[in-house]
């Protein structure tokens, strides 16, 4: 090869020139650019609260754990997303570097990446060489090894936070957390599962209590409500500190037309997406889901996923159709999803164990075993759940309750498992509303788990939770299936039943009124809810002195279901046996004889102890009484109080009646001491419960003072 080649080389580069053929290998070292965190020494969280709400005995703790000479220990502060482990790490990084003196250390152990790079920086910030890093960094030098022998060695006490340390997987794998003499070391994370921190302490950081929350939203946003608008929305918000710092922050930051707390509150209850609403507040988040509520929690089911755990997000989507009251435990046992939602029965109790462990739920102390979800992840989950997922879920949670509410509640005393359901039959109501793919089929039997929990609390004698079960859920069901749908008519009948309990007498005998004429337009005038609904309304009627009325609506109820049912169904025994209950006059006096006939059939056809056939002994005593047979009635009225006590119990509200109306026999037949005794019972109990106004209770207590002035009588005109 001839000729000539000029060639120049600028900074590092090199000219080669040569004839012939040549092969050159040339080795460039180059020193890595920095990959690590811009900083060790400062929370990378922006400004830290200037006031923690709610958190002293906890911080008081750690402090303790950074006076001098403490160290080799380790703190977990473990709890819900969002609910302020880092807002109280960073108060005690505070304490440390500026009152005790420590070097504050603070890493991201969010993932692994992250984890390696911030140790690393802490070895160069203790001290330790280029050459040593370099080592770590090509796998040369055991990396952990390297930033403990350096933490150990320090000059100065530290505390080495670990932030965000969802997954533990990431600290074990390496073995990134140790103890040393010379620091202390505080992790947060949402994994609650003690085994993952062996010879920690382990500190549950919770929401915070009402007046602290309400007083978050005061701090954050002053002068824009008073401390019951702050308290209302803390609760909306179930007074998660994350919750409260975005709803503060979008409360102080508007410009155009500021909101008070009042109208913030008021918008969070009307919209269908209140999430939406709460993360508006977010200023400067900067994309990061931590500081949304919307994907705060994501981070902890992608990691669930992870770990081949993905029955524990369509767990989670499941218990999001419910409420965030505490939930009964026995209800997962019942659960059963099948294709496309990974669920089978087998896997419920490890996808409950890891939302647990990853404090996406928690069980609480209670009568009956619970677990509570909070509110504002329940929401969160919901938005974001697919659409395909929604119908089979709110179906399933549906069918959970169905399972666990009675077809037909049997009278009797209240079963405390009634109180705990009711707020997940509502939940599941307003979910299958907001939720729009849910089938009409879906909504039915969400509206049904309504009627059935109303009518047991009905029969168990708890006549305002009826109440307010069936108001609630007649306004939530009639917005899917509209007002003629026969599940909204039902739920109706207990709202008219249950006012009628209460004492509201003239607004239950409108309310059936009402109700008696859509039934008569949708069902027919011969159907059976219809003539059922003339039952009801018969009862306030007769209270009310408008007996003709009553008296036809029961000859009505009996001559329907006889035509429909035959003579003997319960149903009509049951319409009969109300006929016993009206008061003796001339149009009446026919029915006393027909009473005992009427208690021979319900013995022979229901037996001795069904309800229906005692309600026909207790009317069969009143009919005899008011038809003058008094010894049958004393019998008769002695019997049935018995018959009561046995089967529901002393306190039960129909055993009260058999009592009153006993002490009414006994003070005809001239016992009056004892009628006073059993009144005396009744008015304690009926005051307790149904309040000293209602009906039942004014009666018993003039009755009382019928019985004494009748006694004071008798004594006085006593010869001896």
């Amino acid at each position: 090869m001839t000729g000539r080649n000029d060639g120049r080389a600028t900074d590092q580069g090199r000219v080669y020139q040569a004839s012939g053929d040549q092969h050159i290998t040339e080795h460039h070292h180059h020193g890595s650019a920095w990959t690590g965190p811009d900083s060790v020494r400062h929370p990378p969280i922006g400004r830290a609260p200037a006031i923690l709400r709610d958190r002293g005995e906890l911080i008081e703790r750690l402090k303790a754990a950074v006076t001098e000479g403490a160290g080799s220990t380790v703190f977990v502060l473990h709890g819900l997303g969002g609910c302020g482990k880092t807002a109280v790490a960073c108060t005690l990084f505070g304490h440390a570097t500026r009152e005790r003196g420590r070097v504050g250390l603070w890493v991201n152990a969010s993932d692994q990446a992250s984890l390696r790079a911030g140790m690393l920086a802490v070895a160069a910030d203790r001290g330790a060489g280029d050459g040593e890093l370099m080592a770590a960094r090509n796998g040369l030098r055991a990396a952990a090894d390297l930033v403990w022998d350096r933490l150990d060695r320090s000059d100065v006490p530290w505390l080495l936070v670990l932030d965000n340390a969802d997954d533990p997987a990431v600290l074990r794998d390496g073995g990134w957390l140790r103890t040393s003499p010379r620091g202390t070391v505080l992790v947060t994370t949402r994994q609650a599962a003690g085994h993952w921190w062996p010879a920690a302490e382990l500190l549950h950081v919770d929401v915070l209590p009402r007046e602290e929350a309400a007083q978050v939203l005061r701090d954050l946003a002053p002068g824009t409500g008073s401390a019951e608008d702050a308290a209302a929305i803390a609760d909306s918000l179930g007074r998660l500190p994350l919750a409260l710092t975005l709803a503060g922050g979008f409360l102080a930051h508007q410009v155009i037309d500021p909101w008070t707390m009042e109208e913030y509150g008021r918008r969070l209850q009307e919209r269908p997406d209140p999430i939406e609403l709460i993360d508006q507040g977010a200023i400067g988040a900067g994309g990061d889901s931590r500081h949304l509520v919307s994907g705060t929690w994501q981070l902890s089911l992608n990691s669930l996923a992870g770990q081949n755990l993905p029955e524990a997000v369509t767990l989670l989507r499941l218990l999001a159709c419910w409420s965030n009251d505490p939930l009964p435990l026995s209800l997962l046992a019942d659960v059963r999803l099948g294709s496309p939602l990974p669920l089978p029965a087998h896997r419920v109790e490890l996808a409950l164990r890891g939302l647990i462990d990853h404090s996406l739920t928690e069980l609480v102390p209670s009568d009956i075993r619970c677990l509570r979800t909070h509110g504002v992840l329940l929401d969160s989950v919901a938005r974001v759940t697919p659409a395909g997922e929604r119908d089979p879920l709110a179906a399933a949670a549906a069918g959970v309750l169905l399972h666990a509410l009675p077809a037909s509640p049997e009278r009797g005393l209240r079963d405390s498992l009634l109180t705990a359901l009711a707020p997940h039959v509502l939940g599941l109501l307003r979910r299958v509303i907001t939720w729009p793919e849910t089938t009409i089929g879906t909504a039915e039997s969400a509206a049904t788990c309504a009627l059935r929990l109303a009518t047991a609390q009905h029969r168990s004698g708890d006549y305002a939770s009826a109440l307010a079960m069936a108001e609630q859920a007649t306004v939530l069901a009639r917005r899917r299936l509209g007002d003629d749908h026969l599940l909204v008519l039902r739920l109706r009948q207990r709202i008219g039943k249950a006012t009628d309990r209460l004492g509201r007498l003239d607004e239950a005998a409108h309310l059936h009124r009402e109700l008696l004429d859509d039934l008569e337009r949708v069902c027919g005038p011969e159907a059976l809810d219809t003539l059922t609904t003339c039952l009801h309304l018969s009862r306030p009627l007769v209270w009310i002195d408008r007996l003709a009325e009553a008296l036809g609506l029961m000859h009505r109820a009996v001559a329907g279901r006889a035509a429909q049912l035959g003579p003997w169904h319960p149903l009509t025994l049951e319409a009969r046996a109300c006929l016993l209950e009206l008061p003796p006059g001339p149009e009446l006096d026919r029915e006393a004889p027909a009473g005992p006939e009427l208690v021979a059939d319900c013995r022979r056809e229901l037996g001795p102890e069904h309800p229906i056939t005692l309600s026909a002994e207790l009317n069969c005593a009143g009919a005899l009484l008011g038809a003058g047979r008094h010894a049958e009635a004393l019998l008769l009225a002695r019997r049935a109080l018995a018959a009561h006590e046995h089967r529901f119990g002393t306190a039960y509200p129909i055993t009260l009646a058999a009592r009153s109306l006993l002490s009414n026999v006994l003070h005809t037949v001239g016992e009056d001491q004892e009628a006073i005794e059993h009144a005396e019972t009744v008015r304690e109990w009926r005051e307790r419960v149904l309040g000293p106004e209602h009906p039942w209770t004014t009666g018993i207590r003039d009755k009382l003072r019928r019985y004494r002035r009748s006694l004071a009588e008798a004594t006085s005109s006593d010869p001896a």
